[in-house]
């Protein structure tokens, strides 16, 4: 759900002539989203730590001395259709991973310092006023 979409149920909240019936609606189709988020969560998690586990497994076989040590690796990200295929494929993949570690490192580079001190709240919907 994104920012917006947010900023417009807290308004829709807080509009006093809102029906407690679509309320209720609202609330529904927030449960089914949370359940829907928690189910993304999960399959997110568990395709995470297959492929931390494949990744561990393929150093551990190189420093064993594994014959094909990349082959847990390989396996994992065919299972995806995530192998690439062919040269200009692999260049682009590399090229790829170069750009997204010259950002991450720019991003580590420039980390952005939050403010101290008194936090400022945004006022959302139609039944608020700011504070005189």
């Amino acid at each position: 759900m994104t920012r917006s979409e947010f900023d417009d149920i807290r308004a829709f909240l807080a509009d006093d002539a809102t029906d407690a019936g679509e309320l209720l609606g609202v609330a529904r189709t927030l449960v089914d989203d949370l359940e829907h988020a928690r189910m993304r969560e999960a399959v997110m998690r568990t395709h995470y730590l297959r492929l931390l586990t494949a990744a561990r497994a393929t150093v551990a076989a190189e420093s064993a001395g594994a014959p094909d040590p990349m082959a847990f690796l390989k396996h994992e990200l065919a299972e995806h259709g995530q192998l690439p295929e062919g040269g200009e494929t692999v260049q682009r993949i590399l090229s790829d991973a170069r750009a997204a570690a010259a950002l991450l490192a720019c991003l580590e580079q420039h980390k952005q310092v939050r403010p101290r001190g008194m936090r400022l709240r945004r006022c959302v919907g139609t039944a608020r006023s700011l504070p005189r």
